[in-house]
């Protein structure tokens, strides 16, 4: 499955959030066959546009006649969604979402669930915007969303009951558990529906994170700034290349009557198990016993069946637990043809600067036995090769 990051730093609204989902690639023909299907007195428009020099994908929802000026209850909404041509899986995110708009409400204007009647939020657009959303996140086979701090802008909005302070109240009930702020413009650039959207998927609220993206989706919002760009966009890639946070774990454990070579073993057995690192510490612990402390780095999802693994194949009969922060590099493979063999260089990037260069050893090891050379030989040669190669490439540059 994918997941999903919306920076949301110029807000977000039901419009951004289909303009967004839709380009990162999915065709509009299908999307607008399922949105005629609710026979809606609506009008699509989807076009590219500029916010602020920048490019992004506008989807107006234009109503042609109100059949909602009454308002929409919670009743009149469900029932619309069960009617549709949705799977049962956007059925059920559409009525999540529309049901933390109809209890924020409800909380807001001190009126019972029941009673409470939507107007600009159950309107035929932003029908249109939940179940679009939905329908378009199932498209996407999108697993996780996460999603920046909210830029909610500041100032007074203008709603069905008059003027209103940013963010308006239904939005600051909605956002609770949410980090929020505002910057930049004296409007309101999170909607109700926008902010129903993302409080319902969002699994975590967090700065720009540490994620490998294949694709982004911008979405573009009605107003143009002159100062910053009315965007939302959405990163869109595999769920494993995203990390939430950069906190890991660390694991330790101090035997002082273990097999070395079991050890040795366990730490190709921490490895295999999913530990980012596993490495083995000479220690001197009570009455003077020389020992070995084992320690153990990983992501907190394969904590448990790493201290299951210590408990099981070392002498360990407790260990210590706690959450470290870690920062890398970003790290890729290059290849250079040393004596008609291949070997992988190893690069790390600060910023998109490489730091560092370093020849795989394992790579360097098999040649170095094929053509009965020292290995730090063939290291060498590696790295002259490579520097050769990089400076031929930044001469080129130089030159276009």
């Amino acid at each position: 499955m994918k997941f999903i990051y919306f920076d949301a730093s110029s807000g977000i609204s039901g419009d951004m959030m289909l303009g967004a989902l839709l380009d990162i690639g999915v065709s509009r023909a299908p999307f607008r066959e399922k949105m005629a299907s609710l026979d809606l007195p609506v009008k699509i428009d989807i076009k590219e546009t500029k916010r602020a020099g920048l490019r992004g994908l506008k989807v107006d929802i234009k109503v042609q006649r109100s059949k909602a000026s009454r308002g929409r209850c919670w009743e009149d909404v469900k029932v619309l969604v069960a009617k549709s041509a949705f799977s049962s899986g956007v059925k059920e995110k559409a009525q999540a979402i529309f049901k933390n708009l109809f209890a924020a409400e409800a909380r807001v204007h001190g009126t019972k669930f029941e009673a409470t009647h939507l107007h600009e939020a159950a309107a035929d657009d932003a029908i249109i915007d939940v179940l679009g959303s939905c329908y378009l996140a199932e498209v996407l086979d999108i697993g996780r969303v996460y999603c920046s701090p909210l830029n909610v802008g500041r100032g007074w909005a203008r709603g069905s009951h008059g003027l209103l302070p940013v963010p308006p109240p239904a939005v600051a009930e909605i956002l609770k558990q949410a980090p929020v702020y505002s910057a930049w413009a004296d409007e309101e650039l999170v909607t109700p529906t926008g902010a129903a959207i993302v409080a319902t998927w969002t699994e975590k609220y967090v700065p720009f994170p540490e994620m490998t993206y294949e694709k982004i989706g911008c979405g573009a919002g009605s107003r143009d700034f002159a100062n910053f760009p009315n965007i939302l966009r959405a990163f869109y890639g595999e769920e494993k290349e995203f990390r939430s946070s950069r906190t890991i774990y660390q694991v330790e454990a101090n035997l002082d009557d273990a097999n070395p070579q079991l050890l040795a073993r366990f730490v190709e057995r921490g490895l295999k198990l999913g530990a980012v690192d596993v490495f083995l510490t000479p220690v001197v612990m009570k009455k003077g016993r020389l020992g070995t402390k084992l320690t153990l780095l990983a992501d907190a999802a394969k904590i448990d069946a790493l201290i299951e693994a210590v408990f099981r194949e070392t002498t360990s009969i407790g260990l210590r637990l706690f959450p470290v922060e870690r920062r890398v590099l970003h790290r890729g493979t290059r290849k250079v043809r040393v004596l008609g063999e291949d070997i992988g260089i190893k690069i790390a990037t600060l910023a998109g600067e490489e730091v560092n260069a370093q020849p795989e050893f394992s790579d360097c090891l098999a040649v170095a036995e094929k053509k009965k050379l020292p290995t730090k030989v063939i290291t060498q040669m590696a790295l002259a090769e490579y520097s050769k190669k990089n400076w031929r490439k930044k001469a080129r540059k130089g030159r276009g």
